[in-house]
């Protein structure tokens, strides 16, 4: 299956996801800056159509660039992923899940979420600010559900929680047999 992984990374943990997504599925890679410049007919030889950011304010970053074209792609294997700071077991990673589609998107394309980590000495100085504004509101909250517990000591200090068996459900999305999302 010809494969291709369209990215968007910040600090490199989406970039590390996609290496090791397109190992895998022998899949060919490019960034979303590059993608803007080609025209649709460069993704006709595509069978499968992979697009992964980086999640900030619970919204996949360039979600919107893949989405707006998934209506050209028919027929066409079709999944979305998002890399956050985020354990994996947060509660919000569902409602991220739930709100990167759409009800119609939801039957072309499957959204899948990857824990990265956080690495503050690579980000931008707005997502930094960002970042630490929400680590103190979290360390001055009392009574911290264990998901902000689980935020607090995840999100604190620049962490590596990155898994490549965070990728095996999307490797089994794009390897099954076709049918939609």
């Amino acid at each position: 299956m010809k494969t291709l992984i369209i990215y968007s990374s910040q600090t490199g943990f989406t970039k590390r996801y996609t290496e090791w997504l397109a190992e895998k599925l022998c899949a060919e890679t490019m960034t979303v800056k590059e993608a803007h410049k080609k025209d649709d007919s460069y993704f006709k030889p595509y069978d499968a159509i992979i697009y992964g950011g980086w999640v900030a304010v619970e919204k996949i970053h360039k979600a919107d660039w893949f989405l707006k074209r998934i209506s050209k792609w028919e027929g066409k294997k079709l999944a979305i992923f998002g890399v956050g700071a985020s354990p994996i077991t947060y509660s919000g990673v569902d409602g991220l899940l739930k709100r990167a589609l759409n009800d119609e998107q939801r039957k072309y394309v499957k959204a899948f979420y990857c824990e990265g980590g956080i690495d503050y000495s690579k980000m931008s100085m707005g997502s930094k600010v960002l970042m630490k504004t929400f680590v103190a509101m979290l360390k001055g909250k009392k009574n911290k559900t264990p998901d902000e517990k689980a935020m607090f000591e995840h999100i604190s200090k620049s962490c590596d929680c990155s898994d490549p068996k965070y990728l095996e459900p999307i490797v089994d999305y794009i390897n099954s047999p076709a049918e939609t999302a």
